[in-house]
């Protein structure tokens, strides 16, 4: 595996002019190394507790918990059938407190709080607490636990992330790569999207063979306290927490215009509509989605006045509003 690239000193400019349009992650070396929280994190874990709890917010947030026995690893039980650890609700002061007491134990349970908003969670962190990279709309997000690992995975946004207590180790494979991942079920997953089913830790290539050709496309970075990383679109990654007490703060955002579809969503609908076709029809509508869709052989509605494009026109809100109504008269019929 290669290492991901290094950056130091990266400004908005840095970041939007030279560092993202390459496409790759990048480590950001000490973006947030100027931040409060992340002195607080490098000091006792007490008192960084003890940081937190100045914004914490008294409702409950959801945590995952899972047993001693799953050594961290938040997955699938052997059959794929169900998760192997459980959903619960709690303050965040009762889920610190959790922390701090199985932080000496040698086989604590996973514990982890996971992709909740911080304007909500933690009142006040972020503007004692910011970047300065992103567009003041991105709204930060705290992952907080202990020595917990996430499988490989996607988001369909792009992604900076900071540590800010703890360190954390990101295996990334580019979305080429997805045929050598050997993704699970759509319809149970620990975390949103599909999960690899491979542990990059002890691949087992009996089973998963083509994985060693994603292995030999990956990159690993370890980043520090006020490290952050840079994770393209739809990047995957597997993210292990290598300390007791972790704090992750990410950002997420997609820079596609405003009030287009999902396409997630559309994938989900595309199992539907195509994938159980006979072949020769599948094949007609793979050429049809390469034509209209990714344009392969150009624009394909150059053709056409611009007045009578319809849905191949530029996507303006009326445009939108149109295809939409269109979509939900035809799932209408499903």
């Amino acid at each position: 595996m290669r290492p991901v690239a290094d950056y130091r000193d990266v400004d908005p400019a840095r970041f939007l002019e030279e560092i993202r349009p390459l496409g790759r992650p990048a480590v950001l070396r000490g973006l947030a190394a100027h931040w409060p929280a992340v002195a607080a994190g490098t000091g006792p874990v007490e008192g960084f507790a003890d940081y937190l709890m100045r914004f914490a917010d008294p409702r409950e947030v959801p945590v995952l918990m899972g047993p001693p026995e799953i050594q961290g690893r938040f997955f699938y039980r052997d059959d794929l059938r169900a998760l192997n650890f459980t959903r619960a609700k709690m303050r965040l002061g009762a889920f610190l407190g959790l922390l701090l007491a199985q932080r000496g134990e040698a086989r604590p349970d996973a514990l982890s709080l996971q992709s909740e908003p911080i304007p909500e969670l933690l009142p006040g962190f972020h503007a004692a607490n910011d970047i300065g990279l992103l567009d003041p709309s991105v709204v930060p997000r705290a992952w907080l636990g202990n020595a917990v690992r996430v499988a490989a995975h996607y988001d369909v946004k792009e992604n900076i992330g900071v540590v800010v207590a703890g360190r954390r180790r990101f295996t990334l494979f580019p979305p080429e790569q997805v045929a050598n991942l050997y993704p699970g079920p759509f319809e149970l997953t620990p975390a949103g999207t599909p999960v690899s089913l491979v542990d990059p830790a002890a691949p087992d290539l009996a089973r998963f063979p083509r994985f060693a050709a994603a292995l030999a496309q990956a990159q690993v970075a370890e980043l520090e306290p006020g490290d952050a990383i840079y994770i393209p679109y739809h990047w995957w990654h597997a993210v292990d927490s290598l300390e007791p007490v972790n704090l992750f703060v990410n950002y997420w955002w997609n820079p596609a215009m405003p009030g287009l579809g999902a396409p997630y969503d559309a994938l989900l609908h595309a199992f539907l509509a195509f994938r159980h076709l006979p072949p020769e029809q599948r094949e007609v509508w793979r050429l049809m989605f390469d034509h209209y869709i990714f344009c392969s052989d150009g624009d394909p509605a150059e053709h056409l006045p611009p007045d009578v494009r319809g849905v191949m026109g530029a996507p303006t809100p009326e445009q939108l509003r149109a295809m939409r109504a269109m979509l939900k008269q035809a799932l209408g019929r499903l």
